[in-house]
């Protein structure tokens, strides 16, 4: 496997080897050990996650305070999304700062997401099969969101204002100066 840094601490993009052959395909899309390499530290999984969305749907920007923080490992099983996350660590150098990489079925890479960001998808794909691994179960009382059209954060979402695809929920987040922080 693959592993690349980003320009966050702890933030990791992982590129699974794929063996070919005329059958299909093998890869292996998890080794805790790999992780806990990288990362340093132990790393344990407690909740797998799996959404479907249509093309132009955001789903996000979300994440879990503490005590209930989760890091998170995600991938496209099927289709294509524009994955964001937001750095949310008072103490980070890259506090406020964004993160984008496009996932995909095909190119098969995934993010590893540390506790301290929210975290949003737009879906660019027909429809696209989202999945994660987190390392605390959710808890809607730690819940937290931000508004995914944020001025200060100015993320550059693909798809026209028309295309775009959101929950009453994620229509209504607070903006990024109001939101609580790690």
């Amino acid at each position: 496997m693959k592993v690349s840094s980003t320009a966050f601490e702890d933030v990791w993009v992982l590129e699974p080897k794929v063996y070919l052959d005329e059958r299909g395909y093998f890869t292996e899309i998890f080794r805790e050990e790999v992780l806990q390499e990288v990362l340093k530290q132990p790393i344990h999984f407690v909740q797998d996650n799996e959404s479907v969305s249509k093309k132009g749907v955001i789903r996000g920007l979300h994440y879990q305070l503490h005590p209930k923080a989760q890091s998170k490992l995600v991938r496209v099983v099927q289709g294509k999304v524009w994955d964001v996350i937001v750095d949310l660590r008072k103490d980070s150098v890259t506090f406020g700062k964004t993160f984008s990489i496009e996932l995909s079925a095909e190119n098969k890479k995934q993010l590893f997401i540390p506790q301290g960001f929210a975290h949003g998808y737009i879906t660019l794909s027909n429809s696209a099969k989202f999945v994660y691994k987190v390392d605390n179960y959710y808890s809607k009382a730690h819940e937290a969101s931000i508004a995914f059209d944020d001025p200060d954060l100015a993320i550059p979402w693909p798809l026209t204002t028309e295309e775009r695809i959101l929950s009453s929920k994620d229509l209504n987040h607070v903006a990024f100066n109001k939101a609580p922080y790690f």
